[in-house]
């Protein structure tokens, strides 16, 4: 399940992101969401959050629900 969907999202799911330093290599790093920083419903690249470790990045993928 990608990550586009806000309502998919919850604190506590274990989820892939992308982080800002990231974004042009691709590459993903996995944790469990602490918070959720994107107000809007959507975003065409990911909801933005906050991981537990403090890492923020945009959900590329939704590990478990």
């Amino acid at each position: 399940m990608n990550g586009q969907q806000r309502v998919n999202i919850k604190p506590g799911i274990e989820v892939d992101i992308v982080l800002k330093k990231d974004q042009r290599s691709g590459v993903l790093t996995r944790g469990i969401v602490k918070d959720i920083l994107t107000n809007s419903p959507q975003h065409p690249h990911g909801i933005k959050v906050r991981l537990q470790d403090g890492q923020v990045g945009r959900v590329k993928q939704i590990i478990t629900e």
